[in-house]
């Protein structure tokens, strides 16, 4: 969930956000009008993407805030191998549910659950790809990614990317993730992390 850039016609009626490379590519995809919702913005989705570029393909991916489902809907349009979707709201979980039978995309599924709860259990599968984009200043940013390690929800060298307000300080961060990539856009912070196996 991040910053949007969504055409909205009318106050209280729903946006859109636009798959930008891959099998949907110029896909809208509606955004309901959520309070706390911030569909990452396409200058930072490409950044993302670009920084994925050579990972991506035949991924798994867990999405887990999942919100718009932006980043989600990206990386299965360009080709990962299956997705996670977490979101604790229902009616946006539903949503997103019909996002993904609209474009057929079977290698996908969502979680209707609080983030932090589910991650508590011991893992279902392995993710080599990992997007972490919780609604600012709530404290789970930094829970989530140590849940991710603690639970063993991740792959070896799986890539972990975190958006989150720009003063959230890293000092928490698991100590075997080393930073590959970071960008500052206002008071936004995005990074990209490795975990070493």
């Amino acid at each position: 969930m991040k910053q949007a850039k969504t055409a909205k016609s009318k106050a209280g009626q729903p946006g859109f956000v636009r798959i930008i490379s891959g099998q949907w590519r110029g896909r809208r995809l509606p955004v309901a009008d959520v309070t706390g919702l911030r569909p990452t913005t396409d200058r930072v989705k490409e950044t993302l993407f670009n920084w994925l570029m050579h990972d991506i393909h035949d991924s798994t991916v867990l999405d887990c805030f999942s919100g718009s489902g932006a980043l989600a809907f990206e990386a299965l349009s360009r080709y990962a191998a299956f997705a996670t979707l977490i979101e604790k709201d229902p009616a946006q979980a539903k949503r997103l549910q019909g996002l993904l039978a609209s474009l057929n995309a079977s290698q996908a599924e969502v979680i209707n659950n609080d983030c932090l709860r589910f991650l508590t259990q011991p893992a279902s599968r392995q993710y080599q790809i990992v997007l972490v984009d919780p609604p600012f200043r709530q404290n789970l940013a930094i829970p989530c990614c140590q849940l991710l390690e603690q639970h063993g929800w991740l792959s070896p060298n799986a890539l972990i990317y975190l958006e989150t307000e720009k003063e959230l300080p890293m000092t928490d961060i698991p100590a075997n993730w080393q930073l590959l990539k970071e960008k500052i856009a206002g008071q936004l912070a995005y990074r990209l992390w490795g975990k070493s196996s």
